[in-house]
């Protein structure tokens, strides 16, 4: 409660709290924005009928939209597939890498591309949904009231702007809120659907005592319960590298000589590697289930959710960006160049390529480890699915992103309380939260 009471009383933070929560409480309202031309409860059978497949993995992500058939039924995955894409095309295109290392212009650049790629794949994939809709309607169940060249107009301009309204409100929160507001927004749309979830289990304990009594709900409370403190842990988990700081003498000052350490952690790239693999592997099944193409949803039909293509293809896309999103945001040549430059370095390492070359060692066992328990995490919820048959909002790809993004948040609130001289979350003789970043 201190805690609580510590956040409203500095002002910066108190404003940028309440913003956040304004901001989230605005997506929540939008999700019930219905697509004009539909019937929800229809659209709402259709998912309950997939809790396990796509539709039910896409709902979740959208943050139950999709069921509601809300404008904001794309969710913001449009937004993450263009970013992956401008993210790949720094590697390849020499002039947006150039872009990227002229700092904050070269930045806005970059999110300038990244957010008209947006509009244009939320386009393409909203009329793809305004026909996917259509072929739904049935003789005793109608989904799209008037079917037609103006239906999917419609739709595809409703899911766009529903798409870009998200895109806008996840860059005002990152701007003048608390966290990351792209994360933020995934975020609530998975708290918002464990309620139901937890009726969900609720129910079926009640209609099915003999397979799912007191003894398989206390397994699964107690999974849950050790995946998130392993998510925590290993959130947490950092190596430390020692650096020595050179003395030198300006006039008749002496400066330097003090002994620091260079943190690098096991999971650099925090909740990256799940959204864009997620973001990857989602879009050619929603692509095919749209078109009705029938070469397509066989192509689909090889990556449902649960079976063996499906989780290689996931872990190998999950690894692929650890490694890639690492290498991004942690050069070792460029670590090295600055340590030099602020005469440093590490106890035993000789300067310059040497030094680049034994962080790039470390950076890249770390990362191994990272990817890994990444991966083994996002695929549990396929076996509490097949064990217990249990909705998969409980662990994997969602209890990573819930864990990792509080974490961040908590970090930056803490970060201003401990400015301020205000106690942490853990109290004056608690242990700090140490973000990702």
């Amino acid at each position: 409660m201190g805690v609580i009471i510590n956040i409203f009383k500095l002002p910066e933070l108190r404003r940028r709290v309440l913003f956040t929560l304004a901001m989230l409480a605005v997506y929540r309202f939008g999700v019930f924005v219905a697509v004009p031309g539909v019937d929800r409860n229809v659209m709402a059978q259709l998912v309950s009928q997939q809790t396990g497949g796509f539709l039910g993995y896409f709902n979740m992500f959208s943050g139950g939209a999709l069921s509601n058939l809300s404008v904001f039924a794309l969710g913001i995955m449009p937004y993450i597939s263009a970013s992956i894409i401008m993210q790949l095309m720094t590697v390849v295109v020499p002039k947006i890498e150039q872009l990227q290392k002229e700092g904050e212009s070269g930045r806005r650049k970059i999110n300038q591309f990244s957010r008209y790629g947006t509009v244009g794949l939320a386009l393409v994939q909203g009329y793809f949904m305004g026909s996917w809709l259509e072929s739904q309607n049935t003789p005793g169940q109608m989904l799209v009231l008037e079917s037609g060249l103006g239906f999917k107009l419609m739709t595809m301009l409703s899911l766009t702007a529903g798409t870009c309204f998200l895109m806008w409100l996840g860059e005002q929160i990152t701007e003048r809120g608390i966290g990351n507001g792209i994360s933020l927004i995934i975020f609530a749309g998975i708290i918002a659907d464990l309620p139901a979830g937890s009726y969900q289990l609720y129910q079926k304990a009640i209609d099915d005592p003999e397979n799912f009594g007191p003894v398989p709900l206390a397994i699964l409370l107690v999974v849950v319960i050790a995946v998130i403190a392993f998510v925590v842990i290993m959130e947490r988990g950092q190596r430390r590298i020692p650096v020595i700081y050179a003395k030198r003498v300006v006039g008749r000052k002496m400066f330097g000589g003090s002994q620091n350490y260079l943190p690098l952690r096991i999971n650099n790239a925090g909740v990256i590697p799940p959204i864009f693999a997620s973001s990857i592997i989602m879009f050619p099944a929603q692509i095919a289930g749209m078109t009705g193409n029938p070469y397509l949803q066989r192509f689909a039909a090889a990556f449902d959710y649960g079976n063996w293509l499906y989780l290689t293809v996931y872990v190998a896309l999950c690894i692929f960006f650890c490694y890639f999103y690492t290498q991004i945001q942690f050069n070792p040549v460029d670590l090295a160049d600055n340590l030099k430059k602020q005469n440093a370095s590490i106890p035993g390492i000789r300067p310059g390529k040497r030094t680049a070359e034994y962080i790039e060692f470390i950076l890249t066992r770390l990362t191994f480890a990272g990817a890994w328990y990444i991966s083994a995490v996002c695929v549990l919820p396929v076996f509490l699915q097949k064990d217990f048959n249990v909705p998969f909002y409980y662990g994997g790809t969602s209890l990573l992103i819930v864990v990792g993004v509080a974490l961040d948040t908590a970090q930056q609130i803490e970060s201003h309380l401990v400015t301020r001289s205000y106690e942490g979350f853990a109290g004056p003789k608690g242990p700090r939260i140490r973000g990702r970043k």
